[in-house]
C-alpha cells in the first residue's frame, strides 16, 4: 500500500479496472452479453424467413440444418438468455424508477438469479427430452 503525506496507508485500486467484480458489474456484463446474442439470433432469424418469400427450397433446406441436437441446445441458450435478459431488464426498472432500487439492487440480482433457476428448470428438462427424443426420427 503506497504511503499518502499524513503517513497512513491508503489501499490500491486494483491495476487497469474500477470494477471490484461485484453483483452489479455482473448483471451490466450478463445483460449486454444476453442482449446482443439475442440481437444476433433476431438478425438470422429475420434473414432466414425472409428466404421463404423468396427460395421456398433454400428455405426448407436451411430449416432442415436446424433440426439437430447442436440447435437444440442453442435454442436452451437462447431461452435462457432471453429469461435472464427480460428479468435483469425488470430489475433495471425498479433500479430506475423505484425510490429505494439503488439499495436493493444487489438482492434484485440475487432475485433475478434465483427466478432464471426456476424458469430454466422449468423449460431446459422438457425442452432437451424432446430434442434428444427426436434423434432417431
Amino acid at each position: 500500500m503506497p504511503e499518502n503525506s499524513a503517513g497512513t496507508m491508503t489501499p490500491r485500486r486494483p491495476a487497469g479496472t474500477l470494477y471490484r467484480g461485484r453483483e452489479g458489474m455482473w448483471s451490466w456484463v450478463l445483460h449486454r452479453i444476453t442482449g446482443v446474442a439475442i440481437f444476433f439470433f433476431l438478425l438470422v432469424h429475420v434473414l432466414d424467413s425472409s428466404m421463404v418469400a423468396v427460395a421456398p427450397g433454400a428455405y426448407n433446406a436451411v430449416i432442415d440444418t436446424y433440426k439437430n441436437p447442436i440447435m437444440g441446445l442453442g435454442e436452451t441458450a437462447l431461452v435462457a438468455a432471453i429469461v435472464f435478459h427480460a428479468f435483469n431488464g425488470i430489475r433495471i426498472i425498479l433500479i430506475d424508477l423505484w425510490s429505494k432500487g439503488a439499495k436493493y439492487q444487489r438482492v434484485m440480482f440475487y432475485v433475478v438469479i434465483g427466478l432464471w433457476v426456476v424458469a430454466m428448470l422449468g423449460f431446459a428438462p422438457r425442452h432437451l427430452i424432446n430434442v434428444f427424443s427426436e434423434m432417431g426420427h
